[in-house]
């Protein structure tokens, strides 16, 4: 009797029970899984994936490179670089004229720099601005604007009308800049600097006497060589160059709303090393 219930009691718990899964029915479930089993090790991350090719350089309709933004696509601007040009790999032994060099290392221990202040930057500090520069194009009007994102929001304009540099030429921030096309590249020559900017954020002196020479090659859509010549008898010895530098394109941003003299917390880059700055004296860039 006590055989008979067991072996019914048996037969009912087998037809409850699921039948087996075969793979067919295991291909058929959700794949979830809920938790960690403790002491499992960590899925491991997925490899990164490779960034595709750059495309090739943008081109006007006369097979010039295009310079900034390529009509049709978002927005873009160009990020930073060359923050300072005279320990640049090649300028070890940077030309320096005497003055120029005591100059150069007070600027590098006491950062006193004018674009803290929201001074314009000209130069290649221009390219070492907060959030990178927008490079404008006018095509029909042969002129091109380089535009600070992070800073006064003031801009440079460099004319490609086969004009020269004014005879009495009032220096400014920006100086006066004309290019021209030598091949692929832009060769901009900038003169009529102040002396109340730094040409990069380290503090590399010039005089009103400099004769910037720089030269963009766009090489690909994302990436801009920079390269540039230094002519200032005034505070070198002799006319010399950086290594190139590199500028990346930085899609999908444009120029926004930057209060340049509100909530400034870089307060060390306004006194140095001083206590104090007393503003009621000019200050000595």
């Amino acid at each position: 009797m006590r055989t008979g219930l067991s072996a019914t009691f048996l037969a009912l718990v087998l037809l409850v029970l699921p039948a087996p899964l075969t793979a067919q029915d295991d291909d058929q479930l959700p794949s979830v899984q809920v938790g960690t089993p403790r002491g499992a090790p960590e899925a491991a991350a997925a490899p990164a994936k490779p960034k595709p090719p750059a495309k090739p350089t943008p081109r006007w309709p006369d097979g010039k490179p295009i310079m900034g933004s390529v009509p049709g696509e978002p927005v873009g601007l160009w990020g930073s670089c060359c923050g300072n040009l005279a320990a640049s790999e090649v300028n070890k032994d940077t030309p320096f004229q005497p003055w120029a060099r005591a100059v150069y290392q007070d600027r590098r221990q006491n950062l006193l720099e004018p674009h803290t202040r929201c001074k314009p930057s000209g130069g290649a500090r221009q390219f070492v601005t907060p959030y990178g520069v927008e490079l404008a194009e006018f095509p029909e009007l042969k002129q091109m604007a380089i535009f600070d994102i992070g800073g006064p929001h003031t801009w440079r304009t460099i004319y490609l009308d086969g004009r020269s540099h004014p005879k009495d030429l009032v220096p400014s921030y920006y100086g006066h800049s004309i290019g021209h096309w030598e091949g692929d590249t832009l060769v901009v020559e900038t003169v009529g600097f102040n002396e109340r900017a730094w040409i990069d954020r380290a503090g590399t002196p010039h005089t009103e006497k400099l004769r910037f020479i720089e030269r963009f090659t766009r090489t690909d859509h994302d990436t801009m060589k920079y390269e540039i010549t230094i002519d200032d008898p005034t505070a070198y010895t002799r006319t010399w160059s950086t290594i190139p530098f590199t500028i990346t394109w930085i899609p999908d941003r444009e120029l926004f709303e930057y209060q340049c003299q509100q909530s400034n917390y870089a307060h060390e880059l306004m006194v140095g090393t001083f206590e104090k700055v007393d503003r009621s004296t000019d200050i000595v860039p």
